[in-house]
């Protein structure tokens, strides 16, 4: 799978140092999160599927990594940054053993085939 990404050669060198910037310590702090934690869910309050994700994960009694950016009004550009960098579009972003495996319905999936726990174990 590749995703393209803007040619940087083709960027006016006037806003060079405005591109690809901005929300790092937000990008960096997943990447941490990820490196150092077996799950890791990435969310935002009031948003029901990152909820049922942690319920989910809290029923099987594996630990995990929450982190939480702003809600549906506020911290949108934080959020974006983390979609920019997983190629994820819709939260949350579940991260297992370092790999992006989905959002909700895909944790369901590997709960249920007991995948979670082979990719855990």
């Amino acid at each position: 799978m590749t995703r393209q990404i803007f040619d940087q050669n083709n960027v006016s060198p006037a806003i060079a140092d405005q591109v690809g910037g901005g929300y790092e310590d937000t990008v960096t702090e997943a990447v941490n999160a990820v490196a150092n934690n077996d799950i890791v869910v990435i969310g935002m309050a009031q948003n029901p599927f990152c909820k049922k994700a942690r319920r989910a994960l809290d029923e099987t009694g594996k630990p995990y990594k929450y982190l939480e950016y702003g809600s549906y009004f506020k911290e949108w550009n934080r959020r974006g940054a983390l979609k920019m960098w997983s190629g994820w579009m819709t939260l949350p972003m579940i991260f297992v053993k370092g790999t992006l495996v989905g959002g909700f319905s895909d944790l369901e999936a590997l709960i249920s085939s007991g995948e979670l726990e082979r990719m855990t174990s």
